[in-house]
């Protein structure tokens, strides 16, 4: 679980009825919704939260680091609540659905020196793409 809500009480982010919400609808495991999604969600349990709000709550979260960005293929950018545990992403190419990931080993080992040219590598994001079992199994 990504635990968002309590994260954010820690911090003593200041937690209007509209920031709960959204703080809300983000928390939980495997969570990647867009921001119109997130407004959708939202609305469905607080209807006077606005479009603004949203956004300008999803850009301070990512802000104070405790939302990440994540962008695939040019899709809508997905708003991924676990951004305190190490995780890589698998991505369906039919759907576009996101799974957090944990793959064992070190990802940045896995670069060679040679192919490094120089740098001081200090992160790897690695994507790993396939079909998920509904877009597999095609139409029905």
């Amino acid at each position: 679980m990504s635990d968002l809500l309590g994260r954010l009480r820690e911090r003593g982010w200041r937690m209007t009825a509209q920031r709960r919400v959204v703080a809300e609808v983000l928390d939980g495991d495997h969570v990647h919704l867009t921001a119109d999604e997130v407004l959708a969600r939202a609305t469905a349990r607080l209807p006077e939260v606005s479009r603004a709000t949203v956004y300008n709550t999803l850009g301070e979260l990512v802000a104070l680091g405790e939302v990440v960005e994540v962008t695939t293929d040019g899709r809508a950018k997905r708003y991924d609540p676990n951004a305190h545990r190490p995780h890589q992403h698998l991505v369906c190419s039919g759907c576009g659905k996101i799974r957090d990931v944990h793959p064992e080993g070190d990802p940045l080992a896995a670069l060679p020196a040679s192919e490094r040219f120089g740098y001081s590598v200090s992160a790897a994001e690695v994507t790993y793409r396939g079909l998920c079992p509904d877009c597999a199994a095609g139409p029905r």
